[in-house]
């Protein structure tokens, strides 16, 4: 069969509430990039959520979706998860048994940013190798301790893969271009849209001395840094994380408050802190067992820090940390109504 008797590669590509948009259409993009510069449908996708009809997404705009229930009897080569803030909104035992229903028909299934999470709880990732964004990692690792959790921007593992989101959906689109069109084909669509280069697997989503508007940091403050988020639960004292970088406390310090500015004991309780609101607002994990994960040996000191850094206690950021991220002012949070 020649490439033009091939028929076209079916995706049906799910999104949720709150869905990261940019995430989505940056992983279709490449698609409707081959089938122009080919003159030809190669690829054809749907856009479909469980309810259908308009959903929103995080950024506020507002797409067209077909219904879940009118594709769950046809056939898709691809099944891709899209979610982003509060994937359990979008979690319907609708939406898992299709999941399932698919990748038992043999369906490639993938997700996008948090969609990981779905496909997770439909069991579709247990003893993979997967991804979400780095911000999900820790709630991701916590939920799923069946699933080998990797910070890659994307993985494949047999017929699954996962993809951090952003510009990396566009990565993991291309490779899928790549694998059912060749390199010539992906290589055009990856000009087309500029995307300037093609990631491999393996890419970290958080390389080593990578500052996108270059702004230099010097190597002290980035080794310091590594240090401080090996050890977010069991904290380290900061003159021994400067004797591990072979560097005095003081000069420490002087070199965080230039290039950071704050010192390095306010940006190692912030780093931690930041894992506890993602525990706090991702998962169910008691307050008790989130303060020891975050390196707090009090629950009291605990709760005094992430009120001063957020703005509420965890116990309500629990509640009202479950809605769009913007919409909570990270990270100062406001009240309903209440502008600053």
């Amino acid at each position: 069969m020649t490439n033009i008797d091939r028929p076209p590669v079916q995706i049906l590509i799910l999104v949720t509430p709150n869905f990261n948009l940019a995430a989505t259409t940056s992983f279709i993009d490449p698609f409707r990039a081959a089938n122009y510069l080919e003159g030809d449908t190669r690829f054809r996708w749907v856009l479909a959520s469980a309810p259908g009809g308009r959903c929103q997404a995080s950024n506020g705009l507002v797409v067209e979706t077909e219904k879940l229930a009118e594709f769950q009897n046809e056939a898709f080569d691809i099944v891709v998860m899209s979610a982003s803030w509060t994937p359990e909104a979008g979690r319907t035992p609708q939406l898992l048994a299709s999941l399932r229903k698919w990748a038992r028909a043999g369906s490639i299934i993938g997700a996008l940013d948090t969609g990981a999470f779905i496909v997770a709880d439909a069991g579709l990732l247990r003893g993979h190798r997967a991804t979400v964004h780095y911000e999900h990692i820790d709630a991701f690792k916590e939920l799923h301790g069946d699933v080998d959790v990797s910070e890659d921007i994307f993985v494949r593992d047999g017929k699954r893969f996962t993809c951090s989101g952003g510009i990396a959906s566009s990565d993991i689109a291309l490779q899928i271009i790549r694998a059912s069109s060749g390199d010539a084909l992906a290589n055009a669509s990856a000009r087309y849209v500029f995307h300037p280069s093609l990631r491999p697997a393996g890419t970290s989503q958080n390389p080593a001395n990578a500052e996108p508007i270059g702004t230099y940091i010097p190597g002290m403050i980035r080794q310091a840094i590594v240090v401080m988020e090996q050890h977010l639960e069991n904290a380290l004292s900061i003159p021994e994380i400067a004797d591990r970088v072979k560097i005095s406390h003081r000069q420490l310090n002087r070199l965080f408050m230039r290039y950071v500015g704050k010192s390095p004991a306010t940006y190692y309780r912030d780093i931690r802190l930041d894992r506890a609101r993602g525990l706090v607002t991702q998962t169910d994990m008691p307050m008790s067992e989130i303060a020891i994960a975050s390196g707090f040996a009090s629950q009291v000191h605990f709760s005094r820090a992430y009120r001063e850094r957020f703005g509420l206690s965890p116990r309500t950021d629990r509640v009202e940390g479950r809605v769009p991220f913007e919409f909570r002012a990270w990270p100062m949070h406001r009240k309903s109504g209440v502008r600053s």
